[in-house]
C-alpha cells in the first residue's frame, strides 16, 4: 500500500504474522513476561519499540508494575526518558501507579530523577499529588528537585495542594525551605 500524496514516502505494509508478533511482544511487557522478552531482546529485538500510543515496552512494564520486566528492559538499554504520546515517562507512570519497586528499578537503571515529558511534570510531582509519602521521601533522597516547576508553573508542593493531598505538601515545603537537593 502506498501513500497517495506526492512527496510523502510510502508506508510499508505489515503481514498478519508480523502484526501478531508485535502484539505478543507488547503483551509480554504489559503482563510482565520478562523471560520471554529477555530472550527476544537477546536475539536483537529493539528495546525501544513503540505502540500506536507511543508507549515503549518499558512504559508498559513500568505502568503495570512489573519490576523484573523493567530490569530486563533496562539491562538491554531501553531508554527510560522516552515519553509516550501523552508526554508521560516510565518513571512518572510508575509514580502515578504507586509502585515503589519499579520507581527504584528505573532510577537504578539510569532514569533521570527529574525527567519529564513536555508538560514538565516529574515523578516527584506525581507522587506528591497522590500523597505517596514514602515515594516522595525516596525521590527526595535520590536528589529530586522539590522546587522544580512544570510547564504550568506548579511545583510538587503546589500540585499536591491542588489535589488536597494531606501529607506531602508540608513535607515538600520543608524540603524547599531547607534547600534539599542531594
Amino acid at each position: 500500500m502506498q501513500n497517495e500524496e506526492p512527496g510523502t514516502p510510502a508506508q510499508p505494509t505489515l503481514d498478519e504474522d508480523t502484526i501478531a508478533f508485535a502484539g505478543r511482544v507488547f503483551q509480554y511487557a504489559r503482563l510482565g513476561h520478562h523471560a520471554e522478552l529477555g530472550e527476544l531482546l537477546g536475539m536483537g529485538l529493539p528495546p525501544n519499540l513503540r505502540n500506536d500510543k507511543g508507549d515503549t515496552l518499558l512504559m508498559l512494564a513500568a505502568y503495570h508494575g512489573h519490576v523484573e520486566t523493567v530490569a530486563v528492559l533496562m539491562a538491554h538499554k531501553a531508554d527510560p526518558e522516552i515519553a509516550n504520546d501523552r508526554g508521560q515517562t516510565p518513571l512518572a507512570a510508575a509514580a502515578f501507579k504507586g509502585t515503589m519497586p519499579v520507581v527504584l528499578a528505573l532510577l537504578d537503571g539510569g532514569a533521570a530523577i527529574d525527567g519529564a515529558g513536555p508538560d514538565g511534570r516529574t515523578a516527584l510531582m506525581t507522587a506528591a499529588m497522590f500523597n505517596r509519602v514514602e515515594m516522595v521521601e525516596a525521590l527526595l533522597a535520590r536528589g529530586a528537585d522539590p522546587a522544580r516547576r512544570d510547564a504550568s508553573g506548579h511545583t510538587a508542593e503546589s500540585a499536591a495542594r491542588a489535589m488536597n493531598a494531606p501529607d506531602t505538601p508540608d513535607r515538600l515545603a520543608r524540603a524547599v525551605a531547607g534547600g534539599e537537593r542531594r
